[in-house]
């Protein structure tokens, strides 16, 4: 699937989770939208997005008690990776963050979940296979047009409007146009409890994903934001004429975009 550059790259800066969902169930063109989306944007083996009719009630948990729990969507996305595919948790970041750009260019309301909702609840509704895990959900459907009380507290909780400068998140100097763009567009990706556990090594010609650190956990993987964040840095490239191809790397390093 060839990435709609200019309605994601617009999408970067219009997503925010939502959590508190309206009744009005979207029309059936978005949603068939979606579920082409979902079919066909797989670039990483082993890494896929599956949409699906069915109420998340049952899958999602309370988070920060009432303030976070996600309430009245009607549908819901599921990303699923296979433990044995390489690069897995970047690919299902980048994979689902297309989807939810994708959503969100469509008028509707998301939100990463990858920690507080039931994985057991999800196999209710989607057979996968033994070697198969649900890393993430997100909640789909039309929201308010404003926040919510408890949407405004748990964002405010989470500090999820408040960025790391330049300084702190990137090594090297951004000489380039098409650099200063891509980092940008990074620096604003989602990521678990607004965490944002990247490194951006800027070369001549090429931008390296890095952890921050090497501690992890398997619950909220750090590899899982930093896919979102490439998928974000690809987008900026493509939006300032640039094309580029991602290397997978090994340790703290995760994936390095070089131009074509």
């Amino acid at each position: 699937m060839q990435i709609p550059v200019e309605s994601w790259y617009q999408a970067i800066f219009l997503r925010r989770s939502r959590r508190s969902f309206i009744d009005r169930l979207p029309e059936e063109e978005k949603l068939e939208r979606l579920e082409k989306v979902c079919r066909e944007f797989r670039p990483f083996e082993g890494a896929r997005a599956e949409f699906l009719r069915n109420s998340p009630e049952k899958v999602f948990k309370g988070i920060v008690g009432a303030y976070g729990k996600i309430t009245g969507a009607p549908y819901y996305v599921a990303f699923i990776g296979s433990s044995g595919s390489p690069n897995v948790e970047e690919g299902i970041g980048y994979t689902g963050e297309g989807v939810i750009l994708e959503a969100t260019a469509l008028g509707l309301g998301t939100c990463w979940v990858s920690g507080f909702f039931r994985p057991e609840a999800v196999k209710e509704h989607i057979a996968l296979a033994d070697h198969e895990r649900v890393y993430a959900v997100t909640p789909i459907g039309y929201t308010q047009k404003g926040f919510s009380v408890k949407e405004k507290i748990y964002e405010g909780a989470a500090r999820s409007l408040k960025k790391k400068p330049l300084e702190e998140i990137v090594e090297g100097t951004v000489p380039e146009p098409w650099q200063a763009k891509a980092i940008e567009a990074a620096r604003i990706a989602p990521s678990a409890s607004n965490r944002q556990p990247w490194r951006f090594v800027v070369r001549e010609n090429s931008i390296t994903v890095r952890l921050n650190s090497p501690k992890d956990s398997d619950k909220y993987p750090k590899r899982l934001d930093c896919g979102i964040a490439m998928l974000h840095i690809e987008l900026g490239a493509l939006a300032a004429g640039k094309k580029g191809s991602w290397t997978p790397l090994s340790g703290p390093n995760v994936a390095r975009f070089d131009l074509i």
